[in-house]
């Protein structure tokens, strides 16, 4: 389960990242762009949710959060019962191994195969050889990419190197699967193939977390829908459908 409880987080107007759009003054020397206002979201285990809403809403600081790539300015975040803002630095790479997270430029390593890639995520964790040899080639199959294991990222296309992305983060069998516009560099064909594979992935029991301002695919899923706008959460639905 993933609780956000009262979630927001603020930043110093000089220093705020660019997709940032609101802002208000607290005086002439202390302004503040809001990223994120109040959100309180709880996402059940094993469910399929999409963030949506324009660009600067506040979708990849959700995701940040969730991953504790940043900390809330006010509230608290859980995963599991376990409160992700109360983690000491050194706890944080035990609870992130419970989420994967896959990104819309993909984070490959340029001079590592494709198996490389998705086995670095164990190397990284501490797994023994014999873990990381049977474990790589499994993913690697799940996303259709056994064959290509070889293969450097310059030699795949944008929707293979999305694939090995996944693979990676399905390696460490997390519980969470967190997506942040996954297809925003793909073609129409890649796009689907990647949404295919994640409705795979949450049927085989994950839960997914997908940031996209794609209506044609959240309108396709007709899972719930959480839009955001201006940091604020203006519609939750069950069943939702792309609104803005």
């Amino acid at each position: 389960m993933i609780f956000f409880d009262n979630v927001s987080k603020v930043y110093p107007v000089r220093s705020r990242p660019q997709t940032q759009a609101l802002e208000f003054s607290h005086g002439a020397d202390n302004e503040v762009s809001a990223a994120l206002l109040g959100v309180t979201i709880r996402i059940q285990p094993e469910e399929f949710v999409s963030i949506v809403g324009h660009s600067g809403a506040g979708k990849s600081t959700l995701l940040k959060l969730l991953i504790a790539e940043d900390t809330p300015s006010e509230g608290r975040i859980f995963l599991d019962n376990e409160e992700i803002t109360a983690l000491s630095g050194r706890e944080l790479p035990r609870i992130r191994r419970k989420i994967g997270a896959i990104f819309q430029d993909y984070r490959l390593l340029p001079g590592k195969t494709a198996y490389e890639n998705v086995s670095f995520a164990l190397e990284a964790a501490g797994c023994p050889d014999e873990e990381i040899n049977e474990s790589v080639p499994e993913v690697l199959e799940i996303v259709g990419l056994l064959d290509k294991m070889h293969n450097f990222p310059h030699e795949l296309s944008g929707g293979e190197r999305q694939r090995v992305a996944i693979a990676r983060a399905l390696v460490n069998q997390p519980d969470v699967i967190m997506a942040d516009e996954p297809t925003g560099n793909l073609d129409p064909v890649n796009t689907w193939e990647i949404v295919r594979l994640l409705e795979r992935i949450n049927e085989l029991g994950r839960t997914v977390v997908l940031a996209t301002h794609d209506k044609h695919i959240v309108d396709h899923l007709g899972r719930r829908v959480i839009t955001l706008e201006k940091g604020r959460v203006i519609r939750d639905e069950e069943k939702g459908m792309y609104h803005l």
